[in-house]
């Protein structure tokens, strides 16, 4: 492995030896005495002053340990990485993924049906081409919501099983989750990812096959556990149905749907290519939720909901790609986990919705950061000298306060953490405790407001004391405060809401990742398990050759499995 280090002043190479940098880190080091009380006690301005508008979130990041001449030392590092132009790169179709040799245009997944033409990528129109796709989409989903395309018994569908994993899972469980305030139809949805047989079987046990639609999610239709548990639901399926006398192809017909571009492996399984659904090389599977990958999102929301939620990314993607650096809250929320990875040594980021429907928020954020660029290879192939990457992770408040908290006020390590909130609750519940009635959702959000206050300005020695707290208790009750925060608030979590969240991680890690030099859009790192997988598998039944080919930890292992499946 290449040597990683996490106090910049060792670092030799790359980045680090830019002019910015160099800058940056004297800055850091007149840091020691930053306190933010003090800061927000001179400048009456600063949380003014250090709020984004775009869109629909209203961001604030003056909780944070910068200063106004810090935030000019990002826009210097911006420029110095040449970062407008990497931006147009993207946004224009260039093979920035150079490992694969590929463009990056999740992006034209939600450009306006409008826009159509005004892209050419390699000879390809690609908005009239994710149009293309997007509408044959919503002709499925309006047929399916009016009834009009039924079951192989002639009812109507009534669950959703989208099998697929990663990309091709997280993003549309999280939107599901999301939106599930907009449910307007009798749909619902189930999803299975993990090659663990109880995830299949729990999800299918209490279903009615004749009801049922399953989506199968995967670019190449050869990825192992997608496979896998869609074999196992085309079992189910037809075991169930068996006494019906029903036509098995046909079944498969008006049963699965698949979300692939490769037809031929689609046909071989039996779906018909008038329920194939095709993306391309330039959408990675991390980046695909608005693509034909969120077809059950489409069906059980219906278009008018996934419209908008494409208007939500298209709102920060315009914005980052033209507003300056000194206003463009992409550009300063990612030199802001620069700042703290690289100069701070932090090593994880939390991030705390403050709204139920974004609890699975955390966990879309983990793939989309942490693949994209959890590595030590720089683009070039050359090895990096600094960390990289965050370890990303969080549950939603009011529960994480009774779980980790603790951690954040008064733990040894510095977490910078992004707390979420909807203004407007989608339930409004009022509680009598007995004193008059109170509304429960500002009750929620006086937490959410409490723990950045709390972080950020802390509660001294003298203060605790003063309150008569026992001498041997006072030490244990100060909070040092200047623990970094961000909050994003927005009116209501409606659906170009959840796109902008997205899109708004989705251009930080970008960013993040052209400061680090890094290619954030392939993941060599998943293959070599995988590979592994396939060496290992014949070891655990009969093959002793496969076995002894095995390390003898991995050997033992397998034997302990041998001697104890029943």
């Amino acid at each position: 492995m290449s040597k990683v280090v996490g106090n910049l002043k060792d670092a030799i190479a790359g980045i680090s030896k830019t002019k910015a940098w160099k800058a940056l880190q004297k800055e850091y080091d007149k840091m020691e005495n930053f306190d933010l009380r003090t800061a927000f006690e001179q400048d009456p301005d600063r949380a003014k002053n250090m709020t984004f508008d775009v869109g629909d979130l209203h961001i604030d990041i003056s909780k944070n340990l910068i200063k106004d001449s810090t935030l000019k030392l990002f826009e210097k590092l911006a420029e110095e990485v040449n970062l407008k132009q990497a931006i147009e790169d993207q946004f224009t179709g260039k093979h920035i993924n150079n490992t694969e040799d590929r463009p990056v245009l999740h992006t034209a997944l939600r450009y306006p049906e409008s826009e159509k033409g005004t892209l050419i990528v390699d000879g390809q129109d690609v908005i009239g081409d994710a149009w293309g796709v997007l509408n044959r989409v919503f002709a499925l989903s309006n047929a399916i919501r009016s009834g009009e395309k039924l079951g192989v018994t002639g009812k109507k569908i009534k669950t959703i099983v989208n099998i697929g994993i990663g990309g091709s899972d997280l993003g549309s469980v999280m939107v599901y989750e999301a939106l599930r305030g907009y449910a307007n139809s009798d749909i619902t949805a189930r999803f299975v990812s993990n090659i663990d047989p109880t995830d299949i079987s729990e999800k299918l046990k209490d279903l009615d096959p004749a009801t049922t639609l399953f989506i199968v999610c995967s670019k190449t239709f050869t990825t192992l556990e997608t496979l896998t548990n869609a074999r196992l639901a085309k079992k189910w399926l037809l075991d169930n149905l068996r006494n019906l006398d029903v036509d098995e192809k046909d079944t498969i017909s008006k049963h699965f749907v698949a979300i692939s571009t490769a037809l031929n492996e689609v046909k071989k399984f039996g779906i018909s290519p008038d329920n194939t659904f095709g993306f391309w090389n330039w959408v990675g599977g991390r980046y695909s939720v608005e693509s034909a990958i969120g077809a059950n999102l489409a069906i059980i929301y219906g278009e008018e909901v996934f419209r908008e939620f494409l208007s939500g990314f298209h709102v920060i993607d315009k914005s980052f790609r033209t507003s300056p650096f000194n206003a463009n809250p992409v550009v300063t929320l990612a030199m802001l986990n620069i700042w703290y990875v690289n100069f701070y040594n932090a090593h994880s980021h939390a991030i705390l919705p403050y709204a139920q429907y974004l609890h699975r928020f955390p966990a879309f954020l983990q793939q989309l950061t942490m693949e994209s660029n959890g590595k030590t290879v720089r683009a070039d192939g050359s090895s990096t000298d600094i960390q990289t990457g965050e370890i990303f992770w969080g549950e939603p408040g009011t529960n994480g306060q009774h779980a980790f908290y603790q951690l954040i006020h008064q733990g040894t390590r510095l977490i910078p953490a992004d707390f979420i909130a909807a203004v407007n609750p989608t339930y409004a519940l009022k509680d009598d405790d007995g004193s008059g009635e109170k509304d429960v959702h500002e009750l929620f959000l006086a937490n959410f407001l409490a723990q950045t206050k709390a972080l950020a300005f802390g509660k001294t020695k003298e203060e605790v004391a003063a309150e008569g707290t026992p001498q041997n208790l006072v030490n244990a009750k100060v909070f040092d405060g200047n623990r970094p925060t961000t909050s994003i608030i927005f009116n209501s979590l409606t659906p170009a809401v959840v796109g902008s969240l997205i899109a708004l991680y989705e251009q930080i890690t970008f960013v993040q990742g052209i400061v680090w030099g890094l290619n954030s859009f392939d993941q060599w790192g998943v293959q070599l398990g995988k590979v592994l997988a396939l060496e290992i598998f014949p070891a655990l039944s009969i093959d002793d050759d496969a076995l002894n080919a095995q390390d003898s930890s991995t050997r033992a292992l397998i034997e302990f499995y041998r001697k104890n499946r029943e």
